[in-house]
């Protein structure tokens, strides 16, 4: 896991090299935390020593780890303490607590005792020698053999470690059992966003009032501060973040939601934070594209924002255009 993480950015974004990601990344990443904003006003060395420190966790660390006791006890502190910096610094799902998890088995039953609480260490030393007994002959043959079986299946993926092709987020073999991970290969540089608008106006004029419908985390609100959702995960804001790098063709999803705002149904309305028709549906809902910066020190709100232009245009119910886009794409039944 952290050797894919740190060779996709080697081979990645030319910011991971120049160690300036980190300049970007607290403000662009899919869902900021409040500590993004902190993070993000630091100065742009201290940005490019994390860079070198994510190099040193990712790609130095995990070559402690079939060392000496003491060097592979380092290298799991390293991995724990990294995820949790990325855990207070933006809401990245479920992603680094379940990498913490692997990484705990870098520490032995004797330093976990010595970790523990005094009260409660002759208890637990009792517990895990009944829990571990001695395997027996026909375990360690079991374990040898899945240890073999496992290292072949593993042969692609030591090739896409090694390869300077290598993919970021893949699965091997047909039941997919062995894979291979690396994450934020490339960073953006700005942050876009998608807000959906309504109006009840019957006829739109350059006086119509638009109202925003509000994500539970994503940025919409510039006053609102960023939440605190890890390790919970809101699938539509995140679908959102990777909305606004495409375009609404490429976002059929897109094209679904606004149909159900605009007939009013209600199975879509726990996805939102803030739905201003929730009495009654909009008579037109459209997509616009912002540019969200966050706002520095002295200045009020949490972001800023910045037309960028139109991201899907004005829908009414049935309207034709929409309607031939859910048929084309299997959303709708003729």
């Amino acid at each position: 896991v952290m050797l894919g993480a740190g060779l996709i950015k080697l081979r990645g974004d030319p910011c991971w090299r120049d160690l300036t990601c980190l300049v970007y990344h607290y403000e662009t990443q899919p869902n900021p935390s409040p500590a993004s904003w902190l993070f993000h006003q630091l100065p742009r060395s201290a940005h490019m020593m994390g860079v070198g420190f994510s190099h040193f966790v990712e790609l130095g660390a995990p070559l402690f780890v079939p060392g000496p006791r003491t060097a592979r006890r380092l290298a799991g502190a390293l991995f724990v303490a990294f995820q949790v910096v990325l855990i207070v610094s933006g809401n990245l799902s479920f992603l680094n607590w379940l990498t913490i998890v692997p990484a705990l088995a870098c520490f032995d039953d004797g330093l976990l005792l010595r970790l523990a609480p005094e009260r409660v260490r002759a208890r637990l030393a009792t517990w895990m020698a009944m829990a571990a007994p001695a395997p027996s002959r026909l375990h360690a043959k079991a374990a040898g053999a899945f240890a073999v079986i496992v290292g072949l299946l593993s042969l692609p993926v030591v090739i896409n470690l090694l390869s300077s092709q290598q993919q970021m987020n893949a699965s091997f073999a047909p039941l997919h059992l062995v894979n291979t991970y690396g994450a934020f290969g490339s960073i953006s540089r700005v942050r876009n966003e998608v807000v959906l608008q309504g109006t009840r106006d019957e006829e739109l004029t350059d006086t119509t009032r638009w109202e925003d419908y509000e994500l539970p985390c994503k940025p919409g609100d510039v006053m609102r501060r960023p939440c605190i959702v890890s390790p919970y995960h809101y699938r539509l804001d995140w679908q959102m973040w990777f909305a606004a790098m495409s375009t609404y063709d490429d976002e059929p999803w897109m094209g679904a939601l606004v149909d159900k705002l605009l007939r009013g149904d209600r199975a879509v309305a726990p996805l939102f934070a803030h739905d201003p028709f929730a009495d009654a549906p909009p008579r037109f809902v459209r997509a616009e594209l912002y540019r969200y910066e966050l706002t520095p020190r002295g200045e009020a709100g949490w972001w800023k924002r910045t037309r960028v232009g139109e991201y899907m245009r004005p829908m009414a119910k049935d309207d034709p255009d929409l309607e031939a886009f859910l048929r084309q794409n299997g959303l709708r039944r003729r």
